[in-house]
């Protein structure tokens, strides 16, 4: 044994990374060229001595070499790499392009769909399986989205992208100017359910009964200030402008609010609060407030839905109120409770990723344009 290969098989049988039959094959090598025999050998290591005897031998015959697997006989594959890249390409179609009356795929299918097709004689599902799981491929899975389709996106998001860093209109907000992010959680229902809700026990999660009375519903009305994160908040019978603009007046009427320079109040579309009608209409009750609207199907833009999400999971899921005045004294108490010890949200969506967002879709609609053009050329 040469000082080179002792050295690397101290460090295989020594290593935490060395797999351990790799560690055991250097350690019967080790032993050996201590002029050990092999049935003491085998008694050290725990290991058979027709096993000792194998990788002894192995050494000496081929060196480091002869520690390494051989190639093992066994049935060839039973499929080529172009079968599998073949069902893996039919996984990225959708099945109405390959006229399957299906809405997505499935491994069944897929295998099924590969036989009719001739890619294979005979494929299974459990096959199929392993060849998606190698690319990640989840064909059964799906997410909805929403195109862009307001024709001012670009300018209406930047505005409130600015305004969460403080900025308006190229110059910066002065200590007297807020940003106030407002919208409604509509139909938040009082269910009562027909037995009493069983609290949470040891290996037992809380269990609500999934029948229930109709108690009524209410909107929950918010205002959020993005800087101070501040929350003001009101229940009414239902969504509107009068609702809408008694919040407006709610936070308006207290300070610094109301001796403010200007407020900004980043809204959606909705109809409460839709269009430059409803602009005028908070402009001329409150002088300094500046209405400020979210693109079209953008509410993700408004950071008071990051609140109301809050208020899901917390106070209102799973719901179990005996009456509506109950889920609006629970609201009222959540308020207080989260203005208590409320940061601001870490808000990391900037102007530069919404141009970068928008340059991708540019690039993916003019792709798709490119690609319907050629399949009506053909």
């Amino acid at each position: 044994m040469t000082a080179s290969q002792r050295h690397r098989l101290k460090k295989m049988a020594y290593g935490h990374k060395t797999p351990h039959q790799g560690r055991m094959r250097a350690h019967v090598v080790l032993h050996a060229a201590r002029g050990r025999s092999n049935a003491r050998i085998a008694r050290e290591t725990g290991l058979h001595v027709d096993t000792v005897r194998t990788w002894r031998g192995r050494f000496a015959e081929e060196g480091m070499a002869g520690l390494a697997d051989r190639q093992r006989p066994g049935r060839p594959p039973s499929f080529t790499a172009l079968q599998a890249a073949q069902v893996k390409a039919l996984a990225c179609q959708l099945p109405a392009e390959t006229g399957a009356p299906l809405s997505r795929w499935s491994c069944p299918e897929l295998a099924r769909e590969a036989m009719q097709r001739g890619i294979a004689p005979a494929v299974s599902a459990s096959t199929v399986r392993r060849w998606l799981a190698q690319d990640a491929l989840k064909p059964w899975q799906h997410r909805s989205w929403i195109f862009i389709t307001d024709p001012d996106f670009g300018p209406k998001a930047a505005r409130v992208l600015d305004l969460y860093a403080r900025t308006w209109q190229g110059n910066p907000l002065g200590p007297d100017e807020y940003v106030i992010s407002a919208d409604e959680k509509t139909s938040i229902q009082a269910r009562c359910r027909c037995h009493p809700t069983l609290a949470p026990g040891q290996a037992r999660a809380m269990r609500v009964n999934h029948t229930y009375g109709r108690g009524g519903a209410l909107a929950y009305l918010a205002a959020y200030d993005v800087h101070q994160a501040r929350v003001f908040g009101r229940t009414e019978p239902r969504t509107g402008i009068s609702p809408f603009m008694n919040l407006v007046a709610q936070v308006m009427s207290t300070e610094p609010y109301a001796s403010a320079k200007r407020v900004f109040w980043i809204v959606d579309n909705g109809s409460s609060h839709r269009g430059q009608k409803a602009a005028d209409r908070l402009t001329s009750a409150f002088p300094n407030a500046v209405l400020v609207h979210t693109p079209v199907h953008a509410s993700w833009l408004n950071q008071v839905e990051i609140y109301f999400s809050v208020v899901q999971r917390k106070v209102v899921s799973p719901n179990d109120f005996t009456d509506l005045a109950q889920v609006g004294d629970r609201l009222r108490a959540f308020e207080d409770r989260y203005n208590a010890t409320a940061q601001p949200f870490q808000w990391k969506f900037t102007t530069s990723d919404l141009n970068d967002l928008l340059a991708r879709l540019d690039r993916h609609t003019a792709d798709h344009q490119e690609e319907s053009s050629v399949a009506l050329a053909t």
